[in-house]
This record gives C-alpha cells, structure tokens and sequence, in this order.
C-alpha cells in the first residue's frame, strides 16, 4: 500500500522509500510507510496532547473559541495536506511537519517564549524550533528502546529547517540565528545526527512553513473580529482581507457579521493557497527538480508566495500586529503571563524540592547550567493552565485574575 501511494509522487517528492532511516533502525511496516507512522507517533505525543492548552494569542481561559497551539497546528496540517496534494508531494511527511511545528512552544504563546529566552540567557537561551527537536529526540519518554520519538531524517530536518538553511557551507549562523549562534541542542544534535543545516528542507517542510504563514494571517484576523478588538470595517484598506470582505458584502450585502467573518476568512485562505500553488508551479516549470536533493541544493525556497502576495502578508501582519498582537487588552495578559514565567523559574532555580521529582533525578543542582535546563523544560513543557496552577500553588495568588 505504501509503495503504491508513492508511485503516484513527483520525482522531487520525499519518498518515504528512500528514507535516510531513523536514528535507532526500526523494521519497516507493510501499511504504514515511514512518514506515515512519524506522523501518527507525534500525535500520540503527549507534547502533542498539552498544545490543547497551549496559547495562540489569548489565555486558556480568555475564551472557548479562540485558537490554541493545538486548533492552530491541526489547520496548518489541513492545509499542508492540501497543497501537498496539489503537488504531488508526500502527504504524510506535510501532515507530520505540520502537527509537529509548535511542539516546542511554551505557555503563554510568544510573551512565554521571550520571558524564557531572557531568563535562560546565562545557560544558553530557549529557542522553540530548538525544543522542539529536544522533545521529539530526548524529552518524550514513551518508548523501551529510546527516549524521543525516533523520527526519521526527513521529519527531523524538516522541524529544524522548515524555514531555510540554518548555516552557510562554512557552517556560520545565519538567518534567525545570525547574532545568537545556533541553539545548543540542535548543533549537539546534529554532530550525532548531520542534519545538513546549510541546504534548505524538502518541498514538504516548506508546504508546512507557508501553511503556518497562511494559517496564522487568516485565523488571527478571525480571533481578533471574535475578541472585538478591531472591527470588520477595519479591514477595507488592508490588502487581500479587504478585496475579499468587498466580495463578500457584495455578494451577501444582508448576512450577519458572524458569516461575513467566516466568508472573508475562507476566501483569504483560499486566495493565499492558491497564489502559492501558482508560484511553486512557476518555480517548478523554471528550476526542473527531479528530486528531493535537488530542492536541498536550488539555493531558494521551491514553495513560496508570489512577491505581490508576501507582500500582502506583510502589510496583513503589520495590521495584526497594531491592531492585535500590541493591543493593550492582550499587552496587559501577556505582561502578566511572562511574571507568571518568571516568579516559577526563580522560584524553581532557588528550591529543587518545588519541581516533581522525576525532574531532579537527572543532574545534581550544583551543576547550574544543567540544572537551568531541566527547569526550562519543564516549564517550557507546561500548559497555560497547569502554569497558572502551578503559580497558585507556590505564591497563594493569580496575576491573571486579580
């Protein structure tokens, strides 16, 4: 079955046949090709599981409806699918990618994230694609002959390079790491494991980024109408959401705001799908890939927005970022969250006897910087919920709610 499904790919798919393997060699299974049990793997993650809880933009507890890591990671895998469909690409690998993106995040969305990064400076910083590759190869303990999840190759290149090469051929940072250097465990993990930093991910990895990039405009936008901190009106002069509300209005001048949201949403999606299945198709026709290597070493993105449409998208998340990302609704939370962060990891690095036990066990706490670590992945791993019950816990109040 799983060969038969591969027959059907571009010559520069990720054949799950010729798969560089896993870490720890596993048999083959008859009807589950390797990205497919990847993908089911990360799904029974239990990192996996606690996205649920995990913020987008607003608290657990500011909403029912808005977005949470894992809402957000099942539509970027819906429309990964989708596009790698279209494309003839594997579409177990681009579901895989696409669930297991945000696995790294921490509570509190990218407010959590900062707040840990500053705290973890001394001891190596955090970095959430870096923790990602921690959970998936050290952190998950579910399986008797290895910690992670064993992923293959293909998986794991793509979690660390869905967004581009990570090194020059010299191996000097670059990119999102140019000033900081590359994150600690991703180059521990590497030297064990070449993961080839300085040529870009497969055509699936980056299917997952672009749908990242889709999802996150197009539902943000949804989340900010439902929380009312802008209005449907205020869309009219921003490129791509404003053609599509005109559409629309003047297709459904009577409908109720809460269908004039969706539909605008939905063309949006619709509008930024198709505009890079065009510009892949025109990338594809000129550079002739006739296989996955060949995607490695083009020297650019294969899977992209035409320049118009990024275009469109940055004047589109500089609206969000203005309009929601910076409001002062979500300021005041965000504010509060990262205290949350850094009451518990000071309360943690000065007392070993506040975390469980099963995270004291692996390094003594005179050794700081291990010790800093641990402690930074478990409240890396934590929900927002669980992070605020842990706060509760130790200092008898909830900045949250007072």
């Amino acid at each position: 079955m799983g060969q038969a499904m591969t027959d059907k790919l571009a010559s520069f798919a990720s054949h799950a046949s010729q798969s560089l393997g896993r870490a720890i060699a596993e048999p083959h299974e008859t009807f589950r090709t390797p990205f497919a049990r990847d993908r089911d793997r990360i799904i029974h993650a239990s990192a996996f599981r606690r996205l649920k809880q995990k913020t987008q933009v607003f608290v657990a507890h500011e909403g029912d409806h808005f977005r949470t890591r894992l809402t957000h990671s099942l539509e970027v895998s819906q429309v990964s699918r989708a596009m790698a469909r279209a494309l003839h690409l594997d579409e177990d690998l681009a579901e895989a990618l696409a669930l297991a993106h945000d696995l790294g995040h921490t509570p509190f969305g990218h407010a959590g994230e900062r707040e840990l990064d500053k705290l973890m400076k001394p001891y190596g910083g955090f970095d959430h694609n870096a923790q990602t590759l921690r959970i998936v190869t050290k952190l998950e303990h579910k399986y008797a002959a290895f910690d992670g999840l064993n992923l293959t190759w293909e998986t794991l290149e793509g979690l660390v390079k869905h967004n581009g090469p990570l090194t020059d051929k010299g191996g000097h940072a670059i990119g999102h790491y140019a000033t900081t250097g590359l994150p600690a465990a991703i180059i521990e993990y590497t030297e064990a494991h070449d993961l080839r930093l300085s040529t870009f991910a497969s055509a699936e990895a980056q299917i997952a980024a672009v749908s990242d990039d889709i999802a996150y405009n197009a539902h943000d936008i949804d989340d900010g109408l439902r929380a009312k901190l802008f209005n449907v009106i205020d869309l009219g002069d921003v490129p791509l959401a404003g053609q599509a509300l005109g559409q629309v209005l003047k297709a459904y001048p009577k409908l109720e705001t809460q269908r004039v949201i969706h539909e605008t949403v939905r063309r949006l999606i619709s509008a930024m799908v198709n505009d890079v299945l065009e510009q892949t198709g025109r990338s594809i026709k000129f550079a002739k890939p006739h296989s996955s290597e060949d995607v490695r070493i083009l020297g650019r993105a294969l899977v992209s927005f035409s320049a118009q449409m990024a275009e469109n998208n940055r004047v589109m998340q500089s609206f969000l970022s203005s309009h929601m990302y910076r409001h002062p609704q979500v300021l005041e939370s965000m504010n509060k969250a990262q205290r949350i962060i850094r009451d518990l990891f000071e309360a943690y690095m000065n007392d070993v006897k506040l975390l469980p036990l099963e995270w004291r066990d692996e390094h003594p706490k005179s050794d700081t910087r291990h010790y800093a670590r641990q402690v930074c992945d478990f409240l890396a791993g934590m929900t927002d919920n669980f992070a605020l019950e842990q706060h509760r816990r130790l200092f008898d109040l909830d900045p949250l709610f007072r």
